[in-house]
């Protein structure tokens, strides 16, 4: 047997065994980058109204009146296994800015009319949390259709001066609070543990195949040597 088929041999193991380690170091620190980010949101300010683009996850106190005309909702979401809408209000803060606030889940099953969502008059006191606006998912076709949104985007409301910041809040107590669907889109640090146990586990089958089938192939080339007829045999 040609010694270049065991080269081949380890060569596509060891990249195999490499690409497992690789994956498996991979993952194992997306965990540490998942606790990190977790123990921000843990510890992430309350603000009230702040001047300044709030951290990610902070806890916010916002107290104006609701632009019930300027409601749109946030198509194509589930809760508990129903279909419905997200409904997403304009708020103008006690200073004139404005702020938007998601303000929670409202199921319509598969009609498309338009939604409809009874919003509070009058100053309202509310608190949830902040998320920051971020790279939207792609887009194919057109984002707005009629009071429905495909995608979140601040550019879908044309109000005088524009929103306070770039980003949202999530409503969790105050008037016009509707069924809470959204949490933070975090895989927990502990599948991230598993996913690297698993590719390291792979990796260490790779390694006992590369070498019991690289033993193999030694074997069968010695005994491919011991077979062959020697100089003078006839």
């Amino acid at each position: 047997m040609p010694r270049w088929r065991s080269s081949v041999w380890y060569l596509l193991w060891s990249l195999l065994v490499a690409l497992g380690l690789f994956l498996g170091l991979w993952q194992w620190e997306r965990a540490d980058d998942k606790r990190s980010y977790l123990a921000r949101l843990d510890a992430a300010p309350t603000l009230e109204a702040p001047e300044e683009a709030p951290p990610p996850g902070s806890h916010l106190i916002l107290r104006g009146e609701y632009l019930a005309d300027a409601t749109l909702f946030l198509d194509n979401r589930t809760h508990d296994g129903q279909l419905g809408v997200a409904v997403l209000t304009p708020l103008r803060g006690e200073d004139g800015r404005l702020w938007l606030v998601q303000r929670g889940f409202l199921p319509t099953g598969p009609s498309r009319a338009t939604p409809e969502a009874e919003t509070p008059v009058g100053e309202v006191r509310l608190r949830g949390r902040w998320q920051a606006a971020g790279d939207a998912p792609p887009l194919f076709g057109p984002n707005r259709e009629g009071m429905r949104l495909q995608r979140l985007d601040l550019s879908a409301w044309d109000l005088p001066g524009g929103f306070a910041h770039d980003g949202w809040l999530h409503l969790e107590q105050g008037p016009g609070r509707l069924e809470p669907w959204w949490t933070p889109n975090v895989v927990p640090p502990s599948r991230h543990v598993g996913y690297a146990i698993q590719w390291w586990g792979l990796a260490l089958a790779a390694l006992a195949v590369m070498i019991i089938g690289g033993r193999r192939l030694a074997k069968d080339r010695r005994h491919a040597r011991g077979d062959s007829p020697q100089e003078g045999d006839e």
